[in-house]
């Protein structure tokens, strides 16, 4: 991903001249109470470009991201504040250097994050200081390249940081991609998706279009590697990786989004769902209080249910358990919770489990276009992971 810092790319919008000139003073007017001293007229249009130079909706996110930061203490994260070691061991991506036109680099691996590690070691707000930390990292990188040249210059951050993304080449991507970008669309601008673009086998001869050979890592095509030379670039980029569970929270509680249930001793809890498209997706989350339980997968074929996730017993009461499945075949599947096992007691379960589809035909379209190459398909460019 590239950072975006291209003021032409500002001034050559869609929207007329005259129009930006006028959408630009009656925002001005609209913020005059609390707009900062550092934005000038060229930080102000990127407010109105990534609200479409509709202003009243451009003054609404302005007005709400600067609430935000004032509650965060965004102006003084780079002075005082310090990431948790886990977020800074196990928070994958990193900046590599700089493309032919100045703008910041940005390798995100999301192949190797651990999501719900992350999530059960760190507080919600850590997670998001990080990540403000890392755009302010930027903006003060834009300021010391100014000195040089003059700047070219997924929600928190396109909120608070408009037009920051220049363009975003997705590499390697897993088979369920497009139920990702289903999931996420709402919360993508249209501007946004636009930028978005998802290569094929050939990624390293695009990605070398815009970036110069030793400003990218050499596992990406590139020339640039570690001291050691280490193709990877770990000194700049995070590798991420499972987060060991000594950096788990026992205080953790974000489980407001999870259903209870009690299950009874020698009992078991059943839900059913029906799979009517090949290729929809199975996702579950839960966790037990103080001991464990049997989890399984089973697909009803007649009077029989075969397992297609093996019932085992989960030690979900110390480390929250979650996995997806994807449904090959249509027809009924069965999650099952069981403590049949236990003729002692009973157990208490806090769970979520829902059934993902695939992209209808519009988003499937939308996907189409965000591929490199006009003429290739999606099965042909998805990793099968």
């Amino acid at each position: 991903m590239e950072e975006h810092k291209n003021v032409t790319d500002i001034k050559t919008h869609k929207a007329p001249k005259h129009k930006q000139e006028e959408a630009l003073k009656e925002f001005k007017e609209a913020i005059a109470d609390l707009r900062k001293p550092q934005h000038d007229d060229y930080e102000l249009l990127k407010w109105l470009k990534a609200r479409q130079y509709d202003v009243v909706k451009a003054e609404e996110m302005y007005r709400t991201s600067m609430a935000y930061r004032q509650k965060l203490g965004v102006d003084k994260l780079l002075e005082e504040y310090e990431p948790p070691e886990v977020l800074k061991m196990y928070l994958a991506g990193g900046f590599s250097g700089y493309d032919k036109e100045g703008s910041p680099v940005k390798v995100e691996l999301f192949g190797r994050l651990d999501i719900k590690g992350i999530v059960y070691s760190a507080k919600k707000v850590d997670l998001e200081k990080t990540k403000l930390l890392q755009c302010e990292k930027t903006v003060m990188d834009w300021k010391q390249q100014s000195e040089k040249m003059y700047l070219h210059l997924v929600k928190v951050l396109e909120d608070n940081y408009p037009e920051m993304m220049k363009r975003m080449f997705v590499v390697n991507a897993p088979r369920i991609f497009p139920l990702l970008y289903k999931l996420c669309r709402p919360l993508i601008s249209e501007d946004t998706r636009n930028k978005i673009h998802v290569l094929g086998s050939n990624f390293k001869d695009t990605l070398l279009k815009y970036i110069d050979a030793e400003e990218l890592p050499m596992f990406l095509g590139g020339l640039k590697t570690d001291p050691d030379g280490n193709p990877r670039c770990v000194t700049m980029i995070c590798q991420g990786g499972e987060v060991p569970k000594e950096y788990y929270l026992l205080d953790n509680k974000d489980d407001d989004h999870m259903k209870t249930a009690s299950i009874s001793r020698g009992g078991k809890l059943c839900l059913s769902y029906q799979v009517d498209v090949a290729g929809s997706v199975l996702r579950w989350e839960f966790k037990t209080e103080d001991f464990d339980i049997d989890f399984g997968v089973f697909m009803v074929q007649g009077e029989n249910s075969v397992p297609v996730v093996p019932l085992q017993r989960v030690n979900s009461h110390i480390v929250p358990e979650d996995g997806t499945l994807i449904c090959e075949e249509t027809g009924t599947y069965d999650v099952v919770f069981s403590n049949s096992f236990s003729w002692a007691r009973g157990k208490d379960i806090r769970y979520v489990v829902e059934l993902i589809t695939p992209a209808e035909e519009g988003t499937q379209n939308e996907i189409q276009a965000l591929l490199d190459q006009a003429t290739a398909t999606w099965d042909s460019l998805v990793t099968n992971k």
